[in-house]
C-alpha cells in the first residue's frame, strides 16, 4: 500500500472515533493546540523563512510569496482562529428539522461529520491550521496536502498539533505524504477512503482536482470581484471600497479586481478614483472612456476583464446601466463576491436580482466574503458552486446529514 493510500486507512479509523467525541473533548484540543502554536512561533517563523527564501530564490512574485510567509502576527492571528473556533457551536448533532409523521414515527434530520476531508492547498500555510481547527471541531478527520512550496511551514505547524492535540484520535490531522503530483493523484483516487476533497488555490490547481477526482469535490472558486459604482452613488464612499478591496491584500480571493462606474457618475467618480490608485502604486488597465481621464492607464483587453489578478492592477470600465454592469458581471464574473456602491434602495435590491454569485455586497468592500468576518471562525474555503456549500465554507458546510427515525414497534406492512 502507498504512503498517501496508508494515511488515508489511519484517517478513516481517527474519522470513526473523531465523530464521537463530546464539544468538550475537542474544545480542549483546539485550545491546546493554540496555545501550542504560540509557543512555537519562533520555530515555525524558522521554518516558514526556508520557505519563503526558497520561493524567492525560484523567483517566485511577491505575490505569491506574501501568502506562504508567516509573520508573529499571522502565527497569533492562526491561533486566535483555533480559539474562536472552539468557542462556536458544535454543529455535530444539531437537529436541522424534525416532526412527528401521522403515523407517529419521530423524524429527525440531524448533522454528523462528513468523515474524512482532504485539503489540497497552495503556498498559505494558515490554511493549514483553519483546515485543522474547522475539520477537528466538526468531527472530521483531516488529510492536509499543501504545495511544496510551504513544506517546512506545513510539516512544522502539524507537529505542533500532533503533539499537543490529547484526546482526540491519534492521526486526526496528517499531513499527505510527498510532495510530488502523485501524491495528489492518489489522494484524488482514494475513493471509499476520502469522502470529499477540497481545492484551495488557483484556477489551474481547482480545475485539475475537480476534473481528475474521483472522489467528490467541493469547488472553491477564483475571485475575480467586482464593484460597480452607480450613478447615485457617494463618491467618498465609492473610493474607500474600492482602496480597500484592491490595496489592503491584493494577493487573496476576495480582492477586488474589477471595478464597473455608471457613466452618470463617472465624471464625479474617475478623477479622485484614479489619483487615490496611483497614490497606491494600483495599475490600471481601462476602456477608452477610463483611459480619457489619465494617460498612465493602460489599455483593458478581454485577458483583463476576465482576470483574477492578484497584484496591484485593477481594470475598470465605464457602463450605461446597472443592467449592463451585471450583463458585464455574468459574462466574466466569477461568481465569488460584486460589490454596488450606491444611495439607491431600488438599484441595491436590483443589483442583488440581477448578479449570481456567492456574496453580494451592498455599500461595503469585497474583502469581507470571509469565514472570519461572516462569523463562522476560520473558513475552509469560499465555495463558488451551487450544490452542498456556496461562499465560505464554516463549520456546518464540513457535515451531511443523517435522518433518525424513531417508533415504537412500528411496521410498513
Amino acid at each position: 500500500m502507498s504512503e498517501v493510500l496508508a494515511a488515508a486507512r489511519r484517517a478513516r479509523v481517527a474519522a470513526a472515533e473523531l465523530a464521537r467525541l463530546p464539544r468538550s473533548t475537542k474544545d480542549a484540543a483546539l485550545g491546546a493546540m493554540a496555545d501550542a502554536l504560540v509557543a512555537a512561533t519562533d520555530a515555525v517563523l524558522l521554518a516558514n523563512a526556508r520557505d519563503v527564501q526558497a520561493a524567492r530564490d525560484a523567483g517566485t512574485p511577491e505575490a505569491v510569496v506574501d501568502r506562504l510567509a508567516l509573520t508573529p502576527a499571522r502565527v497569533l492571528a492562526m491561533a486566535d482562529g483555533l480559539r474562536h473556533v472552539a468557542s462556536l457551536p458544535d454543529p455535530v448533532g444539531e437537529v436541522v428539522r424534525g416532526s412527528t409523521l401521522p403515523n407517529g414515527l419521530e423524524l429527525r434530520q440531524v448533522r454528523v461529520p462528513l468523515g474524512v476531508v482532504g485539503i489540497v492547498y497552495e503556498a498559505r500555510p494558515n490554511v493549514t491550521a483553519d483546515a485543522a481547527g474547522l475539520c477537528v471541531k466538526s468531527g472530521n478527520a483531516v488529510l492536509l496536502r499543501g504545495s511544496s512550496s510551504a513544506v517546512h511551514s506545513n510539516r512544522a505547524i502539524v507537529e505542533v498539533f500532533s503533539a499537543a492535540a490529547t484526546g482526540l484520535p491519534e492521526h486526526s490531522v496528517q499531513l499527505v505524504p510527498g510532495t510530488d503530483r502523485s501524491s495528489v493523484t492518489e489522494l484524488m483516487q482514494a475513493r471509499g477512503l476520502v469522502d470529499v476533497l477540497i481545492p484551495r488555490g488557483g484556477a489551474d490547481l481547482i480545475a485539475s482536482v475537480v476534473r481528475g477526482s474521483v472522489v467528490p469535490v467541493i469547488e472553491t472558486g477564483v475571485g475575480n470581484c467586482t464593484v460597480y459604482v452607480d450613478a447615485d452613488c457617494d463618491v467618498a464612499m465609492a473610493v474607500a471600497i474600492v482602496l480597500d478591496g484592491k490595496t489592503t491584500r491584493p494577493s487573496v480571493c476576495n480582492a477586488t479586481e474589477t471595478v464597473l462606474v455608471h457613466a452618470g457618475a463617472a465624471a464625479d467618480v474617475l478623477p479622485i478614483l484614479l489619483t487615490a490608485l496611483a497614490a497606491q502604486s494600483v495599475t490600471v488597465h481601462g476602456d477608452a472612456v477610463v483611459q480619457a481621464f489619465s494617460p498612465d492607464v493602460l489599455p483593458a483587453t478581454d485577458a483583463d476583464w476576465a482576470a483574477e489578478y492578484l497584484s496591484l492592477d485593477l481594470a475598470i470600465g465605464v457602463v450605461e446601466s446597472l443592467q449592463a454592469a451585471t450583463d458585464h458581471i455574468r459574462r466574466w464574473g466569477s461568481g465569488h463576491t460584486e460589490a454596488i456602491v450606491t444611495r439607491s434602495q431600488a438599484a441595491a435590491r436590483e443589483f442583488i436580482s440581477r448578479v449570481d454569485s456567492a456574496a453580494v455586497m451592498v455599500n461595503a468592500s469585497t474583502r469581507f466574503t470571509d469565514g472570519g468576518e461572516f462569523g463562522f471562525g476560520a473558513e475552509i474555503g469560499i465555495s463558488t458552486q451551487k450544490l452542498h456549500a456556496r461562499g465560505p465554507m464554516g463549520l456546518a458546510e464540513l457535515t451531511s446529514t443523517t435522518y433518525v427515525v424513531t417508533g415504537d414497534g412500528h411496521v410498513r406492512g
